[in-house]
Protein backbone atom coordinates (compact mmCIF):
# COMPACT_ATOMS: atom_id res chain seq x y z
CA UNK A 1 0.00 0.00 0.00
CA UNK A 2 1.42 3.40 -0.98
CA UNK A 3 0.06 6.72 0.25
CA UNK A 4 1.53 10.23 -0.06
CA UNK A 5 2.44 12.23 3.03
CA UNK A 6 2.34 16.02 3.43
CA UNK A 7 5.19 18.35 2.64
CA UNK A 8 6.75 20.83 5.09
CA UNK A 9 8.02 24.41 4.65
CA UNK A 10 10.68 24.42 1.97
CA UNK A 11 14.37 24.44 2.86
CA UNK A 12 17.09 25.16 0.32
CA UNK A 13 18.03 22.06 -1.64
CA UNK A 14 21.65 20.92 -1.69
CA UNK A 15 22.72 20.98 -5.36
CA UNK A 16 23.48 18.24 -7.86
CA UNK A 17 19.84 17.28 -8.38
CA UNK A 18 17.27 15.56 -6.18
CA UNK A 19 18.15 12.59 -4.01
CA UNK A 20 16.01 9.45 -3.82
CA UNK A 21 15.83 8.45 -0.16
CA UNK A 22 14.11 5.58 1.66
CA UNK A 23 13.47 5.90 5.40
CA UNK A 24 13.11 3.06 7.90
CA UNK A 25 11.92 4.06 11.36
CA UNK A 26 9.69 3.17 14.28
CA UNK A 27 6.27 4.60 13.60
CA UNK A 28 5.03 5.00 17.18
CA UNK A 29 5.22 7.94 19.59
CA UNK A 30 8.87 7.49 20.56
CA UNK A 31 11.49 10.15 19.88
CA UNK A 32 13.32 8.26 17.15
CA UNK A 33 10.18 7.97 15.02
CA UNK A 34 9.36 11.64 15.55
CA UNK A 35 12.85 12.70 14.48
CA UNK A 36 12.82 10.39 11.47
CA UNK A 37 9.46 11.59 10.17
CA UNK A 38 10.17 15.29 10.79
CA UNK A 39 13.52 14.93 9.03
CA UNK A 40 11.94 13.07 6.13
CA UNK A 41 9.44 15.87 5.65
CA UNK A 42 12.18 18.49 5.70
CA UNK A 43 14.28 16.55 3.20
CA UNK A 44 11.27 16.21 0.91
CA UNK A 45 10.55 19.93 1.28
CA UNK A 46 14.11 20.60 0.13
CA UNK A 47 13.15 19.07 -3.21
CA UNK A 48 14.17 15.45 -2.70
CA UNK A 49 12.21 12.23 -3.24
CA UNK A 50 11.47 10.54 0.11
CA UNK A 51 9.81 7.15 0.69
CA UNK A 52 8.89 5.94 4.19
CA UNK A 53 8.80 2.17 4.63
CA UNK A 54 7.10 0.72 7.70
CA UNK A 55 4.38 -1.46 9.16
CA UNK A 56 2.16 1.59 9.71
CA UNK A 57 2.17 5.27 8.83
CA UNK A 58 4.51 7.30 11.09
CA UNK A 59 2.83 8.55 14.25
CA UNK A 60 2.92 12.29 13.60
CA UNK A 61 1.72 11.91 10.02
CA UNK A 62 -1.20 9.50 10.37
CA UNK A 63 -4.34 10.74 8.64
CA UNK A 64 -2.59 13.51 6.70
CA UNK A 65 -2.33 13.19 2.92
CA UNK A 66 -0.93 15.21 0.04
CA UNK A 67 -0.19 14.46 -3.58
CA UNK A 68 3.23 16.11 -3.22
CA UNK A 69 4.76 13.33 -1.14
CA UNK A 70 6.82 12.04 0.54
CA UNK A 71 5.34 8.57 0.20
CA UNK A 72 4.57 5.70 2.52
CA UNK A 73 5.04 2.01 1.63
CA UNK A 74 3.56 -0.53 4.02
CA UNK A 75 5.54 -3.60 5.11
CA UNK A 76 3.47 -6.75 4.65
CA UNK A 77 2.98 -9.50 7.19
CA UNK A 78 2.79 -13.28 6.97
CA UNK A 79 1.22 -15.70 9.46
CA UNK A 80 2.52 -19.25 9.38
CA UNK A 81 2.23 -21.86 12.12
CA UNK A 82 5.90 -22.81 11.82
CA UNK A 83 6.97 -19.30 12.91
CA UNK A 84 6.77 -18.74 16.67
CA UNK A 85 7.13 -14.97 16.21
CA UNK A 86 7.03 -12.44 13.35
CA UNK A 87 10.22 -11.49 11.54
CA UNK A 88 10.06 -7.69 11.11
CA UNK A 89 13.61 -7.40 9.76
CA UNK A 90 12.98 -9.86 6.91
CA UNK A 91 9.63 -8.31 6.02
CA UNK A 92 11.13 -4.81 6.07
CA UNK A 93 14.10 -5.91 3.96
CA UNK A 94 11.77 -7.41 1.39
CA UNK A 95 9.52 -4.34 1.21
CA UNK A 96 12.53 -2.02 1.10
CA UNK A 97 14.11 -4.05 -1.72
CA UNK A 98 10.96 -3.53 -3.78
CA UNK A 99 11.04 0.22 -3.12
CA UNK A 100 14.76 0.46 -3.96
CA UNK A 101 14.29 -1.23 -7.31
CA UNK A 102 10.97 0.40 -8.23
CA UNK A 103 11.80 3.95 -7.11
CA UNK A 104 15.51 4.12 -7.94
CA UNK A 105 16.51 4.73 -4.32
CA UNK A 106 20.03 6.15 -3.87
CA UNK A 107 20.31 5.70 -0.12
CA UNK A 108 18.39 4.32 2.83
CA UNK A 109 18.27 6.21 6.12
CA UNK A 110 17.79 3.70 8.93
CA UNK A 111 16.74 5.18 12.25
CA UNK A 112 17.67 2.62 14.91
CA UNK A 113 20.24 -0.12 14.52
CA UNK A 114 17.93 -3.11 15.08
CA UNK A 115 15.93 -3.97 13.08
CA UNK A 116 16.16 -1.05 10.66
CA UNK A 117 19.86 -0.86 9.87
CA UNK A 118 20.02 -4.65 9.59
CA UNK A 119 17.02 -4.62 7.24
CA UNK A 120 18.61 -1.86 5.15
CA UNK A 121 21.89 -3.77 4.86
CA UNK A 122 19.97 -6.92 3.92
CA UNK A 123 18.09 -5.00 1.20
CA UNK A 124 21.39 -3.52 0.01
CA UNK A 125 22.77 -7.05 -0.34
CA UNK A 126 19.65 -8.20 -2.22
CA UNK A 127 19.49 -5.29 -4.66
CA UNK A 128 23.17 -4.49 -5.01
CA UNK A 129 22.42 -0.79 -4.56
CA UNK A 130 21.38 1.95 -2.07
CA UNK A 131 23.92 3.19 0.44
CA UNK A 132 22.95 2.89 4.11
CA UNK A 133 23.15 5.69 6.67
CA UNK A 134 22.24 4.68 10.22
CA UNK A 135 21.21 7.14 12.91
CA UNK A 136 21.54 5.88 16.47
CA UNK A 137 18.92 7.27 18.83
CA UNK A 138 19.73 5.73 22.19
CA UNK A 139 18.01 2.57 23.33
CA UNK A 140 19.12 0.79 20.16
CA UNK A 141 22.56 1.02 21.79
CA UNK A 142 21.89 1.34 25.52
CA UNK A 143 19.11 -1.26 25.82
CA UNK A 144 18.60 -3.43 22.73
CA UNK A 145 22.23 -3.32 21.68
CA UNK A 146 23.54 -4.52 25.04
CA UNK A 147 21.14 -7.47 25.15
CA UNK A 148 23.25 -10.60 24.44
CA UNK A 149 20.65 -11.85 21.95
CA UNK A 150 21.25 -8.79 19.76
CA UNK A 151 24.72 -7.45 20.58
CA UNK A 152 26.60 -9.03 17.67
CA UNK A 153 23.80 -8.13 15.27
CA UNK A 154 23.79 -4.54 16.46
CA UNK A 155 27.58 -4.28 16.19
CA UNK A 156 27.45 -5.68 12.65
CA UNK A 157 24.79 -3.15 11.63
CA UNK A 158 26.85 -0.26 12.99
CA UNK A 159 30.16 -1.44 11.55
CA UNK A 160 28.79 -2.17 8.06
CA UNK A 161 26.61 0.90 7.55
CA UNK A 162 28.13 3.26 5.01
CA UNK A 163 27.78 6.12 7.47
CA UNK A 164 26.67 6.37 11.11
CA UNK A 165 25.33 9.35 13.02
CA UNK A 166 24.32 9.76 16.66
CA UNK A 167 22.04 12.36 18.22
CA UNK A 168 24.53 13.38 20.94
CA UNK A 169 28.21 13.18 21.82
CA UNK A 170 27.22 11.09 24.83
CA UNK A 171 25.61 8.47 22.60
CA UNK A 172 28.51 8.43 20.12
CA UNK A 173 31.01 7.85 22.94
CA UNK A 174 28.84 5.20 24.57
CA UNK A 175 28.42 3.35 21.27
CA UNK A 176 32.18 3.11 20.81
CA UNK A 177 32.59 1.94 24.41
CA UNK A 178 29.77 -0.63 24.42
CA UNK A 179 30.74 -2.25 21.12
CA UNK A 180 34.47 -1.65 21.16
CA UNK A 181 34.49 -0.03 17.73
CA UNK A 182 36.62 2.81 16.41
CA UNK A 183 34.67 3.86 13.33
CA UNK A 184 33.63 7.46 12.74
CA UNK A 185 30.26 8.39 14.26
CA UNK A 186 29.11 11.84 13.22
CA UNK A 187 27.10 13.74 15.84
CA UNK A 188 24.05 15.50 14.40
CA UNK A 189 21.69 16.84 17.03
CA UNK A 190 17.93 16.57 16.87
CA UNK A 191 16.03 19.67 15.81
CA UNK A 192 12.76 21.42 16.59
CA UNK A 193 10.49 23.46 14.36
CA UNK A 194 10.30 26.61 16.48
CA UNK A 195 7.56 28.08 14.30
CA UNK A 196 5.29 25.19 15.23
CA UNK A 197 6.53 24.73 18.80
CA UNK A 198 5.96 28.15 20.34
CA UNK A 199 4.08 29.78 23.18
CA UNK A 200 0.28 29.74 22.86
CA UNK A 201 -0.92 33.32 23.27
CA UNK A 202 -4.61 32.52 23.72
CA UNK A 203 -5.32 32.66 27.50
CA UNK A 204 -8.52 30.70 26.95
CA UNK A 205 -6.53 27.63 25.89
CA UNK A 206 -4.82 27.45 29.26
CA UNK A 207 -8.02 28.10 31.20
CA UNK A 208 -9.47 24.91 29.74
CA UNK A 209 -6.80 22.97 31.66
CA UNK A 210 -5.82 24.99 34.73
CA UNK A 211 -6.90 27.97 36.79
CA UNK A 212 -4.88 31.22 36.47
CA UNK A 213 -3.30 30.77 39.92
CA UNK A 214 -2.21 27.18 39.23
CA UNK A 215 1.23 26.23 37.94
CA UNK A 216 0.95 23.79 35.03
CA UNK A 217 3.63 21.07 34.96
CA UNK A 218 3.95 18.57 32.13
CA UNK A 219 5.70 15.30 31.30
CA UNK A 220 5.74 13.62 27.88
CA UNK A 221 7.17 10.15 27.26
CA UNK A 222 6.42 6.56 26.30
CA UNK A 223 6.15 5.61 30.00
CA UNK A 224 8.93 3.04 29.96
CA UNK A 225 10.90 2.32 33.18
CA UNK A 226 13.86 4.43 32.00
CA UNK A 227 11.57 7.51 32.03
CA UNK A 228 10.99 7.19 35.80
CA UNK A 229 7.42 8.47 35.60
CA UNK A 230 6.92 7.73 39.29
CA UNK A 231 9.61 10.33 40.01
CA UNK A 232 7.52 12.80 38.02
CA UNK A 233 4.65 12.22 40.43
CA UNK A 234 6.89 12.42 43.48
CA UNK A 235 8.22 15.78 42.31
CA UNK A 236 4.75 17.06 41.52
CA UNK A 237 3.37 15.98 44.90
CA UNK A 238 6.07 18.04 46.62
CA UNK A 239 5.35 21.05 44.41
CA UNK A 240 1.58 20.74 44.86
CA UNK A 241 1.99 20.68 48.64
CA UNK A 242 3.60 24.14 48.45
CA UNK A 243 1.52 25.92 45.77
CA UNK A 244 -1.56 25.43 43.56
CA UNK A 245 -0.51 23.21 40.64
CA UNK A 246 -1.66 20.70 38.07
CA UNK A 247 0.23 17.99 36.20
CA UNK A 248 -0.29 16.81 32.62
CA UNK A 249 0.99 13.29 31.86
CA UNK A 250 1.13 12.88 28.08
CA UNK A 251 1.90 9.46 26.58
CA UNK A 252 1.31 5.84 27.33
CA UNK A 253 3.29 2.71 28.08
CA UNK A 254 3.96 -0.07 30.57
CA UNK A 255 4.49 2.22 33.57
CA UNK A 256 1.18 4.05 33.26
CA UNK A 257 -0.80 1.76 35.65
CA UNK A 258 1.91 2.17 38.31
CA UNK A 259 1.87 5.92 37.79
CA UNK A 260 -1.91 6.11 38.25
CA UNK A 261 -1.65 3.98 41.40
CA UNK A 262 1.06 6.26 42.83
CA UNK A 263 -0.96 9.40 42.02
CA UNK A 264 -3.80 7.94 44.06
CA UNK A 265 -1.46 7.01 46.91
CA UNK A 266 0.11 10.50 46.98
CA UNK A 267 -3.29 12.16 46.92
CA UNK A 268 -2.69 14.09 43.68
CA UNK A 269 -4.88 12.09 41.31
CA UNK A 270 -7.45 14.90 41.21
CA UNK A 271 -4.78 17.35 40.00
CA UNK A 272 -3.04 14.91 37.66
CA UNK A 273 -4.40 14.36 34.15
CA UNK A 274 -3.33 11.29 32.14
CA UNK A 275 -3.97 12.40 28.56
CA UNK A 276 -2.66 9.44 26.56
CA UNK A 277 -0.72 9.78 23.30
CA UNK A 278 -1.49 12.23 20.52
CA UNK A 279 0.64 13.61 17.68
CA UNK A 280 0.20 17.38 18.07
CA UNK A 281 1.80 18.05 21.45
CA UNK A 282 2.80 21.61 20.60
CA UNK A 283 -0.56 22.99 21.71
CA UNK A 284 -0.36 21.47 25.18
CA UNK A 285 3.32 22.35 25.58
CA UNK A 286 2.57 25.92 24.56
CA UNK A 287 0.34 26.50 27.59
CA UNK A 288 2.54 24.70 30.15
CA UNK A 289 4.86 26.28 32.73
CA UNK A 290 7.46 23.61 33.52
CA UNK A 291 8.63 20.36 31.91
CA UNK A 292 9.76 17.43 34.08
CA UNK A 293 12.22 14.86 32.69
CA UNK A 294 13.70 12.68 35.48
CA UNK A 295 14.83 9.85 33.14
CA UNK A 296 17.68 7.61 34.22
CA UNK A 297 19.04 7.80 30.68
CA UNK A 298 18.24 10.05 27.72
CA UNK A 299 20.47 10.11 24.67
CA UNK A 300 19.15 13.57 23.77
CA UNK A 301 15.78 14.56 25.25
CA UNK A 302 13.69 15.64 22.26
CA UNK A 303 10.56 16.31 24.31
CA UNK A 304 12.56 18.66 26.53
CA UNK A 305 13.78 20.56 23.46
CA UNK A 306 10.23 20.89 22.15
CA UNK A 307 9.18 22.25 25.54
CA UNK A 308 12.06 24.75 25.51
CA UNK A 309 10.98 25.97 22.09
CA UNK A 310 7.60 26.76 23.71
CA UNK A 311 9.35 28.87 26.39
CA UNK A 312 8.95 26.13 29.00
CA UNK A 313 11.95 25.69 31.35
CA UNK A 314 13.02 22.11 32.09
CA UNK A 315 13.83 20.33 35.34
CA UNK A 316 15.62 17.09 34.46
CA UNK A 317 18.03 14.45 35.63
CA UNK A 318 21.68 14.93 34.83
CA UNK A 319 21.81 11.83 32.64
CA UNK A 320 23.05 10.88 29.19
CA UNK A 321 22.84 13.63 26.59
CA UNK A 322 20.44 15.87 28.53
CA UNK A 323 23.23 18.29 29.59
CA UNK A 324 23.92 18.86 25.87
CA UNK A 325 20.41 20.34 25.62
CA UNK A 326 19.56 21.70 29.07
CA UNK A 327 22.05 24.16 30.58
CA UNK A 328 21.85 23.98 34.37
CA UNK A 329 20.76 27.31 35.82
CA UNK A 330 20.22 28.89 32.40
CA UNK A 331 17.21 27.33 30.66
CA UNK A 332 16.39 24.84 33.39
CA UNK A 333 17.87 22.88 36.26
CA UNK A 334 19.59 19.49 36.45
CA UNK A 335 19.69 17.13 39.43
CA UNK A 336 21.03 13.65 40.05
CA UNK A 337 18.90 10.72 38.93
CA UNK A 338 16.32 9.87 41.59
CA UNK A 339 16.83 13.04 43.64
CA UNK A 340 13.18 14.07 43.66
CA UNK A 341 13.72 16.51 46.52
CA UNK A 342 16.29 18.48 44.53
CA UNK A 343 14.05 18.45 41.47
CA UNK A 344 11.09 19.69 43.50
CA UNK A 345 13.20 22.46 45.04
CA UNK A 346 14.38 23.47 41.57
CA UNK A 347 10.82 23.49 40.25
CA UNK A 348 9.62 25.66 43.13
CA UNK A 349 12.53 28.06 42.73
CA UNK A 350 11.48 28.66 39.10
CA UNK A 351 7.74 28.81 39.65
CA UNK A 352 7.88 31.10 42.71
CA UNK A 353 10.03 33.77 41.07
CA UNK A 354 8.42 35.56 38.11
CA UNK A 355 11.73 37.17 37.14
CA UNK A 356 13.68 33.89 37.23
CA UNK A 357 10.87 32.20 35.31
CA UNK A 358 10.90 34.92 32.63
CA UNK A 359 14.68 34.68 32.20
CA UNK A 360 14.70 30.90 31.96
CA UNK A 361 11.74 30.81 29.59
CA UNK A 362 13.43 33.29 27.26
CA UNK A 363 16.73 31.38 27.48
CA UNK A 364 14.94 28.11 26.69
CA UNK A 365 13.42 29.57 23.55
CA UNK A 366 16.73 31.17 22.54
CA UNK A 367 18.51 27.82 22.87
CA UNK A 368 15.95 26.04 20.72
CA UNK A 369 15.98 28.71 18.00
CA UNK A 370 19.70 29.44 18.06
CA UNK A 371 21.17 25.94 18.36
CA UNK A 372 18.58 23.39 17.23
CA UNK A 373 16.71 24.97 14.32
CA UNK A 374 15.97 22.81 11.24
CA UNK A 375 17.90 25.30 9.11
CA UNK A 376 21.00 24.38 11.13
CA UNK A 377 20.51 20.62 11.47
CA UNK A 378 18.85 19.36 8.26
CA UNK A 379 21.68 20.63 5.99
CA UNK A 380 24.08 18.48 8.04
CA UNK A 381 22.09 15.38 7.07
CA UNK A 382 21.90 16.48 3.43
CA UNK A 383 25.67 17.00 3.41
CA UNK A 384 26.14 13.52 4.88
CA UNK A 385 23.90 12.09 2.14
CA UNK A 386 25.97 13.79 -0.55
CA UNK A 387 29.29 12.62 0.92
CA UNK A 388 28.05 9.03 0.94
CA UNK A 389 27.04 9.16 -2.71
CA UNK A 390 30.25 10.85 -3.81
Amino acid sequence: MTAPLPASPVLPAAGQGPLHVAVLCHTGAGGSGVVATELGLMVAAAGHDVHFVGQSMPFRLAGQHSMRGPYFHQVGGFAYALFDQPYPELAAANALSDVILEQGIDLTHAHYAIPHASAALHAQSITGRSRVITTLHGTDVTLVGTEPAFKRTTRHAIEHSDHVTAVSHFLADQTREVFGIEREIEVIYNFVDSERFRRVSDPGARLRVAQPEEALLIHISNFRPVKRVQDVLEVFARVASEMPARLLMVGDGPERPNAVELAIKLGVIGRTHFLGSFPDVQGILGISDLFLLPSSNESFGLAALEAMSCEVPVVAARAGGIPEVVSDGVNGFLAEVGDVDAMADAALSILRSPERYRQMAQAARATAVGEFAPELIVPQYLAAYRRMLE
